[in-house]
C-alpha cells in the first residue's frame, strides 16, 4: 500500500501510522499551489491521512476545517467511514498545523484555494479508489463540505455537512434573536441572562480575578484591549458557548454562590483566551473576516452593566492582529452557495442541533427541503453543535443510515 501511495503524483513523505480501526493507515504530504490562479507563486505541503479498508470499498473524504492532529490517534475513526466500512481520506485544511505555508502569506488563504486542494486530492486518490465517494465535515468542515459541493458538484456522489452555518456577513444578525427568543425555553433563557447579569454586577471582584488568571496563563490581548472589555466579551459569549456545546442549564451556579464559584463557571464555559489573536484559530478568524462570516452579540439586555458601548466589530478588533484588521468581507461565497442549493438537488444530508446557535444561520432557515428529492434535513431535538447521526432519534437515525447505504452501494 505504501508503494502505491508513493507512486501517486504530488505525494511525498508517506508514513504508516498505528490504527485499531482500519486495515492500514498512513499520513502523507501532497504538494499544492499556494494560489491556483497563479501556480508560479509557489507551493506548500498539505497533510493528508489515508485509512485503507479495501480497493473495492467506497471512500469518505473528510473536508476538515481545521488541523488534523486527532487523526494521529490509533482509535480515530469518522462516523460515516465506520457506518459504511469505507476508506478514509482526511484532508487537513490549508494554513493549519502541518499544512501552514512558510513563509505565511494570508492572501492565499481563500475558500476557493481550499476547494481546489480538495479537488486535487479527490482526483488523485480516485486512481486508487474508483468506487463511490462521499464528502463530509463538521462545523467549519461542514461549511467546507457544502462549498465543495457547490463549486465542484461532480467530485463526489454524496455530501453530508454536519452543523454547518452559512453566514451572510461578519456579524450575521440571526444568532442574537435565536439566543434571546428561540433557544431552550423562557425559564432557561432567563437563567442564562441572570447569571450574566450577576457576573457583571460583581465586576469589582471579577476583574482582579480575571487579570490574575490571564497573567498566570500568559494570555496576551491586542493593544488597547482592557480587562474590563475582556470580561464584557466573556459574558456576552457565555450564552452562545453554553448553548453551542450543550451545557446543561442546571449547571449554572446559584447566584448567591461565592465570586470564585461564579468566576470558575464563567471561565470554564467562556474563557478569555477566545478573545486574543490565538495562533491556532487565527487562520479561522482570517477566513471569518474575509468570507465565512461570523456572529454578533446583543448587548441591549446587559447594557446597564457593560463597560463597552457595543460589541460591533469585535472579531477584527480582538481576534486579529493589527496588520490583518483591514480585511474586507466578500459575499461572493455566500451568494454562489445559496444560488447553487436553490437551483440544484444533489444527494446531500444536512444534520443540525436544534439548540445550536449556529443553526440560526444554517440552510434549514431558508431552504425548502420539501421541494427537494435528494436533499435531506435531520435536526437533533434539543441537540447542540455535537449533533451527529448517532445522536438523532432512532427513527431518524435508521432512515439516515439506510439512505446513505442505498446511495453508496
Amino acid at each position: 500500500m505504501a508503494r502505491r501511495l508513493k507512486a501517486l503524483p504530488k505525494v511525498s513523505s508517506v508514513k504508516r501510522i498505528a490504527t485499531t480501526e482500519y486495515a492500514e493507515k498512513y499520513v502523507l504530504k501532497m504538494e499544492h499551489p499556494l494560489d491556483y490562479a497563479h501556480p508560479e507563486l509557489g507551493t506548500f505541503q498539505q497533510r493528508v491521512f489515508v485509512g485503507h479498508v479495501g480497493f473495492d470499498r467506497p471512500t469518505v473524504i473528510v473536508t476538515e476545517g481545521y488541523g488534523g492532529e486527532r487523526e494521529m490517534s490509533a482509535s480515530s475513526m469518522e462516523e460515516i467511514s465506520k457506518l459504511l466500512n469505507a476508506n478514509l481520506i482526511f484532508v487537513e485544511y490549508r494554513y493549519f498545523q502541518e499544512s501552514m505555508p512558510n513563509p505565511c502569506n494570508w492572501d492565499y488563504l481563500t475558500v476557493w484555494n481550499s476547494l481546489c486542494d480538495l479537488h486535487d486530492v479527490t482526483t488523485t486518490f480516485k486512481q486508487l479508489y474508483p468506487r463511490k465517494w462521499l464528502a463530509t465535515g463538521i462545523s467549519k468542515g461542514g461549511q467546507t463540505c457544502m462549498f465543495y459541493r457547490a463549486y465542484f458538484p461532480d467530485d463526489v456522489d454524496v455530501s453530508v455537512p454536519y452543523v454547518a452555518p452559512l453566514n451572510k456577513t461578519v456579524e450575521d444578525g440571526r444568532h442574537e434573536p435565536f439566543l434571546t427568543k428561540n433557544v431552550g425555553n423562557a425559564r432557561e433563557r432567563q437563567a442564562v441572562l441572570d447569571f450574566q447579569t450577576e457576573v457583571l454586577k460583581r465586576r469589582a471582584q471579577m476583574e482582579p480575578m480575571l487579570e490574575k488568571f490571564c497573567k498566570e496563563k500568559g494570555y496576551k490581548f491586542n493593544e488597547g484591549v482592557t480587562i474590563s472589555e475582556v470580561l464584557d466579551m466573556m459574558v456576552l459569549e457565555y450564552s452562545y458557548a453554553l448553548w453551542q456545546w450543550g451545557t446543561n442549564v442546571h449547571t449554572i451556579p446559584n447566584l448567591k454562590e461565592t465570586d470564585k464559584v461564579l468566576f470558575d463557571h464563567l471561565v470554564e464555559t467562556s474563557g478569555p483566551d477566545y478573545f486574543r489573536p490565538d495562533p491556532y484559530f487565527l487562520s479561522f478568524f482570517v477566513q471569518a473576516a474575509r468570507e465565512l462570516g461570523y456572529y454578533g452579540y446583543d448587548t441591549k439586555p446587559l447594557k446597564p452593566y457593560l463597560s463597552i458601548k457595543d460589541a460591533e466589530g469585535y472579531l477584527n478588533r480582538l481576534m486579529l492582529p493589527k496588520e490583518l484588521q483591514g480585511i474586507k468581507y466578500s459575499k461572493e461565497l455566500y451568494k454562489h452557495t445559496v444560488n447553487f442549493l436553490k437551483k440544484n438537488d444533489p444527494k446531500m444530508i444536512y444534520i443540525y442541533g436544534e439548540n445550536d446557535p449556529w443553526s440560526a444561520s444554517g440552510v434549514l432557515t431558508w431552504l425548502d427541503f420539501s421541494k427537494k428529492r435528494n436533499m435531506h434535513l435531520y435536526v437533533d431535538p434539543n441537540g447542540s453543535h455535537r449533533a451527529r447521526i448517532a445522536t438523532l432519534p432512532a427513527t431518524q437515525k435508521e432512515e439516515c443510515i439506510k439512505l446513505l447505504k442505498e446511495w453508496m452501494e
